[in-house]
């Protein structure tokens, strides 16, 4: 596992939230930025299936994983959700983003 890679974490709960106010996400977000290695995280929210996920950068492949396994799995049965992560190289992926404007190569 190589602790310099900086890596994009796509994680989803599998839970419908439909009604997703300040009320839920201003504490995660509070909680998340104590999260050792995150960079930035974008919300994302399905779309007719009110799931709740996101797209998160870290500093490291370590990072993500320790997120991935800990806090991230935690919060998902905390709130009985089945839990999707996909980890994505930021690197192999740089050229072609910034041929699209991609904000994460600013």
């Amino acid at each position: 596992m190589s602790k310099s890679k900086r890596v994009f974490l796509y994680g989803e709960l599998q839970s419908n939230v439909p009604n997703f106010t300040p009320e839920i996400w201003e504490p995660v977000n509070e909680r998340l930025k104590t999260v050792p290695g995150l960079i930035r995280k974008t919300w994302l929210v399905g779309m007719n299936t009110n799931t709740l996920g996101g797209l998160y950068e870290f500093e490291s492949e370590e990072t993500a994983w320790d997120f991935a396994t800990g806090p991230y799995v935690e919060e998902g049965r905390a709130i009985n959700a089945s839990v999707t992560v996909k980890l994505f190289d930021v690197d192999k992926g740089e050229g072609p983003s910034r041929g699209m404007n991609s904000p994460h190569y600013d």
